[in-house]
């Protein structure tokens, strides 16, 4: 059992009130929170994860993938502020891996890109991540995987749309 053995619930059916829909989203939450913790501290090991945050690899990667963006931008896709992303991008630029330019559908509003350093380092921790993972013995198929990621990424979808309607 995924909660007794990771000790995050009280088991199934703790609550005859609930229904199992509801408790197995609830365990499906708790486990991913879980594994996130877990992937974090692996990136902290690996050198994936810096220091100063988490992060400066998913900033990169979205301009790797997205192309030049605007800090706000940026912040938007992440839940967390345009100004904790302008800090990071400003360290990011300070290392010679992004620079800002000219935005020609905002005079204000700097797009921020990879410089080649930047793209090089991208390949560099892209390349470690898959190195890592290719090492990992899940015992699931590659089409069980792909499902799960879809799941999770629904998940994800639906909790983002709810804590936009809180703000």
């Amino acid at each position: 059992m995924a909660t007794a053995r990771h000790g995050i619930g009280a088991g199934p059916r703790a609550d005859p009130n609930v229904n199992g829909k509801a408790e197995a989203i609830t365990e499906l939450m708790l486990e991913v929170a879980q594994c996130f913790f877990r992937i974090r501290a692996l990136g902290q090991k690996t050198g994936l994860i810096t220091s100063w945050g988490g992060g400066a690899f998913g900033f990169i990667r979205s301009l790797a993938l997205l192309g030049p963006l605007t800090v706000p931008q940026i912040a938007q896709m992440r839940p967390t502020s345009r100004q904790r992303m302008q800090r990071l991008a400003d360290e990011l630029a300070a290392e010679g891996l992004v620079e800002f330019i000219d935005n020609p559908k905002h005079r204000r509003s700097k797009l921020v890109q990879l410089t080649r350093k930047g793209a090089a380092r991208y390949g560099e921790l892209n390349a470690q991540l898959m190195a890592i993972a290719s090492t990992m013995d899940v015992a699931l198929n590659e089409a069980d995987i792909r499902k799960t990621t879809e799941v999770v990424r629904q998940l994800s979808d639906d909790v983002k749309v709810r804590s936009e309607q809180l703000s």
